[in-house]
């Protein structure tokens, strides 16, 4: 994903709510299974992380990144936003 990319992504993403929290319990089968099938629904998700996670929020970011086969997009404080295409209904048009 190039820097343009990303920031347009970033610019969608300044309205999102957060749909998803992750907690001290890290990241299991289900969150994937439902974060997997939000991402094919709107291909661009904003999530919680929470203090009390065990780890730091860059590797949960990643862990959570590599089994949903999704792009980190941002970042900031305690909300990670993540995007990936949609196979269905594609929805996003990204400049190239």
């Amino acid at each position: 994903m190039t820097s343009k990319q990303r920031a347009y992504l970033r610019s969608l993403a300044q309205n999102l709510t957060p749909i998803f929290q992750v907690g001290k319990n890290g990241v299991n089968d289900n969150q994937v299974e439902q974060l997997i099938n939000a991402l094919e629904a709107r291909e661009l998700i904003k999530l919680t992380l929470h203090d009390s996670m065990p780890e730091d929020k860059n590797s949960i970011a990643n862990e959570i990144a590599e089994k949903t086969g999704a792009e980190i997009v941002q970042i900031i404080g305690k909300k990670l936003t993540i995007y990936k295409k949609s196979t269905k209904n594609p929805k996003i048009e990204l400049p190239k």
